[in-house]
């Protein structure tokens, strides 16, 4: 099954990306926070909406259509008459930047999902909380409704999938398999199957019981949403300015059948790593790197996250020189005021303790007698060691200050920080 890229307008329904944001075609949305309204056949801007504080981070249509929700890094909720220039009303309760936005079908109850770990449902007409959904355990990407029946689904960087009854409003479902966060999720139009976009991979789930019908390998990154047109599902990515469309037949797509999600294995990365050969693996390797450094050029950190909450889980796949290039990420990520990028830099500190400090002091204890050559590789493993040591102690530094949420994590690394102390 293959995908390829090709412009294509999918039919008015809004494609969302995290600094561009294409539209029904009436809006888009800047980093600045604000909102132009446009006239398409004047290719002019009629209005701007203005609130935000913050880069928008998603927006969605109401079902009448001159309503619209916009989400922001400033943690608020706006919902506008597009019509005029002020905002109806804000929606506060998040503490971190809230991701995705959903409105019912019926239009009275707007869903969003946020970095704080949480999904919360807000009656339109009232204006106030119904209720908050907590079980994931990272960020939540996105929610989407079902069409025809009283559940929401919300996928994370947790690499679930949550679906909600929203009439007992527990949770009947948690779908498991994707090896990356979910970055986008949408019910089929008969609500018979869940799509969820994960970085380059398409995932076909049914639930009840739960269920993956199909896995497609599709190049398209960190896909930011995704649309129905007619048997194809489009699906958009951006980087910097550019914003590329994929499409994927779902004729060609499992829809039924598939294995219980009990079978599949609760790590498929565990699994990949296994099956690759020792070339296979070193490639791997060799890719992460790559992606982790454009990660890095590009200044993203949400990405460099993507890839480390990929790698954490598996220590075979790290080398000093990726440490290298981590650790000033940790820095960055420890300090960040997301608490999902402290967890995730916490992981990777923790692992680079465990497996490369042991090896860091020795190279370093291990100095060559005086007048001794020692080959080039082992003076650039050393070099490396002596860089890595030094991010290490100012590391050090920042986790003796840390407290509050994570101050048991914080704790366990100023343990296995402590002979860093040693060092000059």
């Amino acid at each position: 099954m293959a995908a390829q890229a090709a412009p294509v307008s999918p039919g008015g329904r809004s494609l969302t990306t995290t600094t561009v944001l294409l539209m029904s075609p009436r809006v888009s949305a800047l980093q600045s926070g604000s909102i132009p309204v446009w006239d398409l056949e004047a290719g002019k801007i009629l209005r701007t909406l203005m609130g935000h504080k913050a880069s928008i981070t998603s927006l969605a249509f109401h079902p009448s259509g001159d309503l619209l929700a916009s989400s922001s890094m400033d943690t608020n909720i706006k919902l506008w008459d597009i019509r005029r220039k002020e905002s109806v009303f804000r929606y506060k309760g998040h503490t971190q930047a809230v991701r995705s936005l959903a409105f019912s079908p019926d239009g009275k109850w707007l869903a969003s999902a946020s970095d704080d770990c949480t999904v919360k449902l807000w009656d339109l007409t009232q204006g106030k909380t119904i209720t908050e959904f907590r079980s994931h355990t990272a960020a939540v990407n996105t929610v989407q409704f079902h069409p025809n029946e009283y559940l929401l689904a919300s996928g994370s960087s947790d690499r679930t999938i949550k679906l909600w009854d929203l009439e007992k409003f527990t949770m009947i479902s948690s779908l498991e398999g994707d090896t990356t966060p979910v970055r986008s999720t949408l019910f089929s139009l008969d609500g018979s199957c869940l799509y969820s976009g994960a970085t380059d991979s398409l995932r076909v789930f049914g639930w009840e019981p739960d269920r993956c019908f199909d896995a497609v390998p599709v190049g398209w990154g960190r896909v930011s949403d995704l649309a129905l047109c007619g048997q194809q599902l489009i699906g958009v990515s951006h980087q910097l300015s550019s914003v590329s469309s994929y499409v994927v037949d779902l004729e060609r797509v499992k829809k039924s059948g598939g294995s219980v999600i009990q079978g599949i294995p609760q790590d498929s990365q565990d699994s990949r790593a296994v099956d690759l050969s020792d070339e296979e693996a070193g490639q791997f390797r060799e890719d992460i790197k790559r992606a982790l450094d454009k990660a890095v050029s590009m200044n993203d950190l949400s990405f460099v996250v993507d890839i480390l909450n990929m790698i954490n889980p598996e220590p075979s796949l790290w080398r000093l020189d990726l440490c290298m290039t981590v650790l000033p990420q940790i820095d960055k990520l420890l300090q960040s005021k997301y608490e999902s990028y402290i967890q995730t830099g916490c992981t990777s500190l923790e692992l680079i303790m465990k497996h490369f400090w042991l090896q860091i002091s020795d190279a370093l204890k291990a100095a060559p007698p005086v007048g001794v050559d020692i080959t080039r590789e082992r003076m650039c493993r050393r070099l490396q060691c002596h860089a890595c040591c030094k991010q290490l102690k100012n590391l050090s530094s920042i986790v003796k200050k840390k407290d509050g949420r994570h101050d048991s994590t914080f704790k366990e690394l100023q343990l296995l920080m402590a002979p860093l102390d040693e060092w000059p």
